[in-house]
């Protein structure tokens, strides 16, 4: 027997203020927090038991950590650079 489901009506989200939270730690590297919410909700089939609307959200959390060298590296091979002056045709 299938599951019984809830209807919930799509909200739109406005974001107030930044969806950044930055922490420094001691050795000065940089913890940066960004929370998106994808999704958000009110159902138009069942309440909370108190009466008040049911909601339901789906959020994203990305961390970026950013080291008190401000230094990161990657392979070479993925290092994009502009093509060599000898490799330009030549005119004729």
């Amino acid at each position: 027997m299938p599951e019984e489901k809830v209807e919930f009506k799509w909200l739109d989200v406005k974001l107030i203020g930044s969806d950044t939270v930055v922490f420094k730690l001691e050795d000065g590297t940089m913890i940066k927090a960004r929370v998106e919410i994808a999704r958000a909700g009110v159902s138009t089939t069942l309440k909370n038991p108190d009466g008040s609307p049911l909601y339901h959200a789906d959020a994203g959390l990305r961390i970026t950590i950013v080291p008190k060298t401000k230094k990161f590296f990657i392979p070479k091979s993925k290092v994009r650079r502009p093509p060599s002056k000898e490799s330009k045709f030549k005119p004729i």
